[in-house]
């Protein structure tokens, strides 16, 4: 309804201003400990993917790609003589989902290095990757993160731009999925799969049951299918970041780092510390191995786990580092 009337925007904009108002700039204040921190509750089992969930506070959910978020972010600052270091996966999911489908043309571009949504873009459209432009490549990251998704072909066409036909929407969708046809095929087998057994498995075993994958309902059933779809994807990340963080619990105690290094909190794909700034060189790089590492490279089809580095001495303003 957003652009059916001109107070619709301003009631978002009313309601995105007072969430962040109540959940966080009135009520983070009260919430700090006597040790003036700010302790956050983590849920093993917060979310039916397999994720981590944070509560009183809750601090995952702190809007990154916005003024507002970021300012509240600046709140969160490290100890003095420690910065803040955030070792984030990059593109996991989409790793992810090329290693399990087993798709030669995603593991490529992987294998290769390459930016993965121009590349994808390149393969789609037909053009060299230098003749790729912003607006392809805007489309190839949609849909590359949509078909996680299981996103059809009217999402598909919301989310490139009001103005793109539904024909047009299709062909694109039709196009990515000629040309990633193992990753095609896998979608249909998961989706397959999870009518027949009604639960989808991660990599590593772990279940997700859906009670409405064979719903006589359409509208119920396609959600359940959606969901079937994205599980192992996003449940498969979530164990490997679970897998790291017990690999990093490990090398701080066997190094004795405690004092100086802390992991502090886990936001999705990525891990925050509070790092002695005098240790940085030195622990950062091993921390980003171990999270590189994590899963197991004799099922990596050769493509590689890649983490990001910032720091910085608030939560709001991280720099990369190499």
């Amino acid at each position: 309804l957003r652009d059916e009337h001109p107070i619709i925007p301003e009631i978002l904009r009313y309601r995105e201003l007072a969430k962040l108002l109540g959940t966080y700039i009135d009520n983070l204040p009260g919430m700090v400990g006597k040790d003036e921190r700010l302790h956050t509750t983590f849920l093993q089992a917060g979310s039916v993917t397999g994720r981590m969930a944070t509560q009183n506070p809750g601090l995952q959910n702190i809007p990154i790609r916005t003024e507002e978020g970021a300012k509240i972010r600046r709140a969160f600052v490290a100890e003095r003589g420690y910065r803040l270091v955030a070792i984030d996966y990059s593109q996991i999911e989409l790793r992810v989902a090329a290693i399990l489908s087993g798709d030669p043309k995603m593991i490529e571009i992987f294998k290769n290095g390459e930016d993965v949504h121009s590349a994808v873009a390149s393969r789609v459209f037909g053009v060299p990757e230098d003749k790729v432009d912003r607006e392809m490549r805007r489309r190839a990251k949609v849909i590359n993160f949509g078909i996680l998704y299981g996103m059809g072909v009217n999402a598909l066409r919301q989310n490139l731009g009001e103005t793109t036909p539904r024909a047009e929407a299709q062909e694109f969708l039709t196009a990515y999925f000629h040309t990633f046809t193992t990753l095609a095929q896998y979608l249909e087998d998961t989706k397959a799969s999870a009518r027949k057994l009604g639960y989808t498995e991660t990599h590593f075993g772990r279940r997700r049951y859906f009670e409405g994958i064979r719903s006589s309902i359409p509208f119920v059933r396609a959600a359940a299918e959606r969901m079937a779809l994205n599980a192992p994807i996003q449940g498969t990340a979530a164990d490997i970041i679970r897998i790291a963080m017990v690999r990093v619990d490990e090398y701080l105690r066997e190094a004795k780092l405690e004092k100086d290094v802390c992991m502090i909190l886990q936001v999705h794909d990525e891990l925050i510390f509070e790092v002695k700034q005098s240790r940085i060189k030195e622990v950062v790089p091993k921390l980003k191995a171990i999270m590189e590492e994590a899963f197991p490279e004799k099922d990596a089809r050769g493509v590689p786990l890649l983490a990001e580095v910032k720091a910085g001495p608030n939560w709001g303003s991280l720099e990369p580092i190499t």
